[in-house]
């Protein structure tokens, strides 16, 4: 039996479920449970629907509107006419549900998580119910089966943690009997023993799947989204990142935890005790082959198979004299951040004990700072220790692979790459079994950093050029000339690749983030903006681009004074 589950881009509208089944229908397999996301957008919308009812803000009226007209026209599309009366029927009375629910939430001025959770299971039961129906209304073999009756869990809400005992005690009994070959149910919502609605948390459609797989001791879980596989590096900043073709689990768990948005972490977790293979697709384009995650295999490849990043981290440092041989500080920290349900992403100490560093959510910055103080309030007003340092508007980089312990000069290699493109790195940490080398750097300076570790470690030693060019006179046309001749030659003999983001004469400039087309340069340079030094200047270090170089082609003085400060940075 297969896992198969689609997210939200793939179930986002007619035409994406249209492709959805197409998938389904073209696999050769007896057995097949889809497991669906909401409709892409729906839970974003739900969650808004429950905020604005809560703080009775009848705006709320309009995403139910919203919510209503998504499904509807989605039914339409999908099912043939003479179909749609019993489907259409059932869907209202849910959608009459759900605003009796909203309605509460307006009445007492107040959301739960209990209410939120009601709430926002609609999207998943919506959307399963309405592609169950359409795979049944094209002559496929299907069934729609709750997932609540299913997948059991405490009474946390928000995040629920799974019975395993009774989950897999129902999914067995349930896939044991069923005589339908397909069977569709929705990702992410559960109940508890006592029958409570229960979600499993943003992501949690993957998780759903993967606890299913690993009750019936699935042949294999597939993870369908909207791209091809987990990358290299986040391909929307590298440009050249590329699918991994296989990866180990403890690989994937790391790039996912650090940033990968392909897989939710937990995932794993319930398939890798059985090692159940996880296959990563692109609902876009099935025929790519994907990403398989399976138990580590690459005894003898590459020693980074990833590069991943977490934006909008805080860094908490607390130090000071009366911390050095002192037991019980650490415990402390640590203790009352999660207290107060403060994940901590990133840990590192000096040996001298004299300081200890940890990496929170932005989010959690203002609350981590006031009850750190106040936890060591003692400490602080007889100057054994300094008031805790917050710094703010920070990003975590990492390499990920397993043999990267069998290779030396790993981590020399990282920071000297960063350090030639001035990247300034505040704290690094890695773990014992150097799986993962972790660096926390300035958000602004992400896309150089990921472009720039990526070149070193994937990119065959292929350097990039990044060129703002001043001056397109005699000389400056030649030089773009030159530029635009000896590119292959640069590539191939010389493993350079030059491309020009600014250029620039005495009248217009123009910046192109992926290159100036050079056989063009000409009419796009008169149609550039205003030509001014300074702002000129101001775009270099706002593209912050890795391997910058600025050419001066003019012969003058006023453009020479500018140096120093480009110079500087």
């Amino acid at each position: 039996m297969k896992i198969l589950k689609f997210g939200g881009t793939s179930v986002a509208n007619a035409q994406h479920i249209k492709q959805v089944q197409n998938i389904v229908k073209n696999l050769d397999e007896n057995n097949i449970v889809v497991v669906v996301s909401a409709l892409g957008g729906i839970t974003d919308l739900l969650l808004k629907t429950v905020d604005l009812a809560s703080n009775q803000d009848e705006s709320y009226k309009d995403s139910l509107r919203e919510i209503e007209d998504r499904h509807i026209k989605t039914i339409k599309e999908l099912i043939p006419i003479q179909l749609q009366s019993a489907i259409l029927s059932k869907v209202k009375s849910e959608l009459n549900t759900l605003e009796t629910l909203a309605e509460g939430a307006f009445l007492i001025a107040e959301k739960t998580p209990q209410l939120t959770d009601k709430i926002v299971s609609f999207g998943e039961l919506l959307s399963s119910f309405i592609i169950s129906e359409f795979f049944i209304s094209t002559g496929m073999n299907a069934a729609f089966k709750d997932s609540r009756e299913l997948i059991k869990t405490d009474d946390t809400y928000g995040k629920a943690v799974v019975n395993f005992e009774s989950t897999n005690t129902n999914c067995k009994a349930y896939f044991s009997n069923t005589k339908n070959k397909i069977t569709v149910i929705p990702g992410f919502i559960s109940s508890s023993a006592k029958g409570n609605h229960t979600t499993l948390g943003r992501g949690g459609s993957d998780y759903s799947a993967a606890v299913v797989a690993s009750a019936i001791d699935a042949e294999e879980l597939q993870i369908w989204t909207d791209v091809s596989g987990m990358y290299t590096a986040n391909p929307r900043i590298v440009k050249q990142a590329k699918a991994i073709p296989q990866i180990s689990y403890e690989e994937a768990m790391e790039l996912s935890h650090f940033g990968a948005k392909v897989l939710y972490p937990p995932t794993i977790q319930p398939v890798l005790s059985k090692n159940i293979p996880i296959l990563i697709k692109n609902t876009f384009a099935p025929e790519e082959a994907g990403t398989l995650i399976a138990k580590n295999e690459n005894v003898l490849g590459k020693s980074v198979r990833g590069i991943s990043n977490v934006e909008h981290i805080t860094l908490l440092s607390l130090e000071g004299p009366g911390m050095i041989g002192i037991p019980g500080i650490s415990k402390r920290f640590f203790e009352v951040l999660s207290q107060a349900g403060i994940s901590v992403v990133l840990i590192t100490q000096a040996s001298s004990e004299h300081s200890i560093c940890v990496g929170i959510s932005d989010n959690d910055a203002i609350i981590a700072e006031s009850l750190v103080n106040a936890a060591f309030e003692y400490e602080i007003a007889t100057q054994k220790i300094k008031p805790v340092l917050v710094e703010t508007g920070l990003a975590i980089i990492a390499l990920v692979g397993d043999n990267m312990k069998s290779h030396q000069g790993l981590s020399g290699k990282m920071f000297s790459a960063l350090g030639k493109n001035n990247v300034n790195i505040r704290a690094i940490a890695q773990g014992a079994s150097e799986r993962n080398i972790s660096a926390v750097i300035k958000n602004d300076d992400v896309k150089k950093a990921l472009n720039t570790l990526h070149e070193e470690f994937f990119e065959e030693n292929i350097k990039q050029l990044n060129l703002f060019v001043m001056g397109v006179g005699n000389v400056g046309s030649r030089f773009i000339k030159q530029i635009q001749k000896q590119k292959k030659y640069l590539k191939t003999n010389l493993k350079l690749n030059p491309r020009v983001i600014g250029l620039s004469n005495s009248r217009t400039m123009i910046f192109e983030e992926g290159g100036i087309p050079l056989e063009h340069w000409e009419e796009l340079l008169a149609k550039g903006e205003k030509a001014d030094r300074t702002k000129f200047y101001e775009n270099v270090l706002k593209y912050n681009y890795r391997n910058s170089i600025f050419v001066d082609n003019t012969a003058s003085e006023i453009v020479a004074n500018d140096y120093s400060d480009y110079l500087k940075r």
